[in-house]
């Protein structure tokens, strides 16, 4: 079910080890950067909206029982915050593998509270990949979100880690705060 997009993504947009860029993380990157990074900030795109439309077979869930992760889709007037992290080019080489399952790099235009802005790159799943759930209400993404268990742990934790961290950046995202608050008193 899942479509590896490692080497589509290093064909399509190749990046020399040496470069440095910027990385806009929306989802699990907020939290969880496992690289090494130049600089942090807090940042946001416009014109996207957060949504837990995609499947993770494998990291927070299985094939079988896939758990669902975040992905953006367009949405005029839509803010998404997250983190920009300004890398080197090698640092894509593991995160074309984490984000492998169904995930291409995109360009986008990331804004800082300072006002300034620059072009970076982030990772977006869309419709058409293999891993694509789609929309489904709220109370089913949660019971599925809430079951399922991956490689890389609980699609629960997932979610709720990035409820936390977007409460930590004082972003208002509706649609995350509403499954987390769904899974949060969901007893199963």
């Amino acid at each position: 079910m899942s479509l590896d997009t490692t080497l589509i993504n290093r064909q399509r947009m190749p990046v020399d080890d040496d470069a440095e860029l910027w990385l806009f993380g929306y989802g699990s990157l907020i939290w969880k950067a496992e690289f090494a990074y130049l600089e942090r900030r807090p940042a946001h795109i416009e014109g996207w909206a957060r949504r837990f439309w995609q499947g993770s077979h494998d990291h927070r869930g299985t094939p079988e029982a896939p758990g669902r992760v975040a992905t953006l889709v367009r949405q005029p007037g839509a803010l998404c915050h997250g983190m920009a992290y300004r890398v080197s080019g090698e640092v894509l080489h593991g995160l074309d593998i984490r984000e492998k399952n169904g995930y291409l790099r995109e360009t986008t235009l990331m804004h800082f509270a300072d006002g300034s802005h620059a072009e970076g790159l982030l990772y977006l799943a869309t419709e058409d990949n293999a891993a694509f759930l789609g929309d489904a209400p709220l109370e089913s993404m949660a019971r599925q979100i809430a079951a399922a268990h991956g490689p890389s742990g609980a699609n629960r934790d997932y979610l709720l880690n990035l409820a936390t961290a977007l409460e930590d950046l004082g972003a208002d995202d509706p649609h995350v705060f509403a499954l987390a608050e769904s899974v949060r008193s969901n007893k199963s």
